[in-house]
């Protein structure tokens, strides 16, 4: 695969992602002021990276870095101390030089801010999917179900950064609760990145890749969220019992509902993973199809399942706020 469809395999999913929520904000920055902080996202990419290598090279010399990091434990502490401060740092400060500049000449609204964050995770997606596929280390598809996941991470800080700038009378306890909001990103980055990792260990440690896809479900859950708080939209509520056991009991249906949303998607991943080296003229031997079908029907069913909970939980809320209104 040459270098021009490389970069274009890696930028075009992320500016979809980009386009699709730039129509979804009201009053949204100029497309030009999006596609500078994409560009400076990219750039921030590569920053990270290099950070990431003379960090690497100097552990190297101070200590047994390779040995270190082989036992699973050792991924814990690299991910945790050095890979996901590094990048959150990263894109934080992507963020902030363009909107501590913009906001001398322009008052910035909440959601502008938060745009902002998303142009500048995507960006820094788009670099590091150009890496995985020119090195060949990753898929097309797994890259591209991947691209929302940096923002994932940056939610928290995009939201309390946004949440400070945005306001008029601004205070310390805002301005500490982006560092808070920075801490969150880190943790969670580093878990996605450790849940993904144990997939090349043998079990039980393998077993952790199932809370992978629930996880990021949750985070796609918990940006949408963030992102409707701003907007002043109402939320969208899904426990919503006034009793100790009905709340515990919808937070089960929740745990449930993500479980079973998030390994529909991991197993479809996964069905992927098996027949892609085959020739696809293999695919209908009956053996094989018959395989796939069975597969491809028990992720839809797990899907549908996960649908119906979240339908029937907005649906008590309704009817909840109908009888009290």
């Amino acid at each position: 695969m040459n270098n021009l469809l490389l970069v274009l395999w890696a930028v075009i999913p992320p500016l979809l992602f980009l386009w699709f929520y730039y129509r979804r904000t009201p009053a949204a920055p100029p497309v030009l002021n999006l596609l500078i902080l994409f560009i400076i996202g990219a750039v921030s990419g590569f920053v990270a990276l290099g950070l990431e290598f003379a960090l690497e090279n100097t552990a190297n010399w101070l200590l047994n870095w390779q040995q270190i990091q082989r036992p699973f434990s050792g991924i814990i502490f690299r991910q945790i101390l050095a890979i996901a401060p590094i990048e959150e740092g990263c894109k934080l400060v992507a963020v902030i030089l363009p909107v501590c500049y913009l906001q001398r000449q322009y008052y910035l609204r909440c959601t502008t801010v938060f745009l902002f964050t998303i142009a500048v995770g995507l960006g820094f997606a788009a670099e590091e999917t150009w890496i995985y596929l020119f090195n060949g280390t990753s898929s097309i598809l797994e890259r591209t179900i991947g691209t929302p996941v940096h923002v994932m991470f940056s939610a928290p800080w995009g939201y309390a950064l946004a949440v400070y700038i945005g306001t008029k009378t601004r205070c310390d306890r805002d301005r500490n609760l982006i560092f808070t909001a920075w801490l969150n990103s880190v943790f969670f980055h580093a878990l996605v990145n450790i849940l993904s990792i144990a997939g090349r260990f043998p079990q039980p440690l393998y077993l952790l890749t199932y809370g992978l896809f629930p996880l990021l479900l949750w985070m796609f859950w918990r940006w949408e969220k963030l992102l409707r708080k701003l907007q002043r939209k109402s939320p969208l509520v899904l426990i919503s019992g006034h009793r100790y056991s009905v709340r515990n009991w919808q937070k089960g249906l929740v745990l449930l509902m993500f479980l079973l949303g998030g390994n529909s998607i991991f197993r479809f991943l996964i069905l992927y993973r098996k027949i892609s080296p085959l020739r696809w003229e293999l695919w209908f031997e009956p053996g094989i199809f018959w395989f796939i079908i069975r597969d491809i029907a028990l992720n839809l069913c797990l899907g549908v399942l996960a649908w119906l909970i979240y339908r029937y939980l907005r649906n008590l809320v309704r009817s909840r706020y109908f009888f009290n209104s």
